[in-house]
């Protein structure tokens, strides 16, 4: 299982994603990893900043996207859990 957090720095939105996601994840016992979308162009992944770079924050789940401009916290302490 995969939880990936896609930002952008200077972000209000993605800092407050990311301290939901920290808050969420340490309770269900996961870790995630935060991709910084302009970053992964310049490095390049063009394909992540053009798929999901007017949408931040985004929540990936397994790949597959989860939530966008917040957290949905009800449903993600739901798949987590099923995913155990």
């Amino acid at each position: 299982m995969t939880v990936e957090l896609l930002t952008r720095a200077g972000c209000a939105a993605c800092a407050a994603a990311r301290s939901e996601l920290t808050r969420i994840c340490a309770d269900m016992g996961v870790e995630f990893t935060e991709v910084d979308v302009d970053e992964a162009a310049e490095g390049g992944r063009p394909d992540v900043r053009a798929e999901f770079g007017d949408r931040l924050p985004v929540v990936l789940l397994d790949g597959d996207e989860h939530s966008y401009w917040e957290v949905d916290e009800p449903r993600l302490r739901d798949d987590l859990a099923a995913r155990r």
